[in-house]
């Protein structure tokens, strides 16, 4: 069985819950924002690495924005989806959704998009997805 790009994209989604403990807040007592763009970057790279198969790097983060601030004592999920696949770079778009530990709430409080680029040993770029051509 054959997977399509679609197919890929589905598998490789990825989820990390985390909570928000005082350790990662600042004088405001709400998560920091440093903090959040480095968990933000990792799940990125699992979704990429996952949806790939090869080593990658992130090349930039674009468009992060800060809707709410997050404070300490919530729950945060962390969802990574490919958004775009080039020849040798994807996009994965990374949002952050705040939830009250004893509320049924939820909503997006951070959203943002990574490019990674895929790199063999000597760290050169090469194609993300292998194309075979039937000859």
């Amino acid at each position: 069985m054959t997977m399509t790009v679609q197919d890929k994209i589905d598998n490789s989604v990825t989820r990390i819950f985390k909570a928000v403990l005082p350790n990662t807040t600042n004088h405001y007592n709400t998560l920091f924002g440093g903090t959040a763009l480095q968990m933000m970057d990792e799940v990125a790279f699992i979704c990429a690495t996952r949806f790939s198969r090869k080593r990658m790097v992130t090349v930039t983060s674009d468009q992060v924005h800060f809707k709410h601030s997050i404070p300490a004592g919530t729950l945060i999920e962390l969802v990574a989806k490919v958004v775009y696949v080039g020849n040798t770079s994807i996009k994965v778009q990374v949002d952050i959704y705040l939830e009250e530990m004893y509320e049924e709430s939820r909503m997006k409080a951070i959203t943002g998009i990574f490019t990674f680029v895929a790199i063999d040993e000597d760290r050169k770029p090469i194609r993300v997805i292998e194309t075979f051509i039937k000859k």
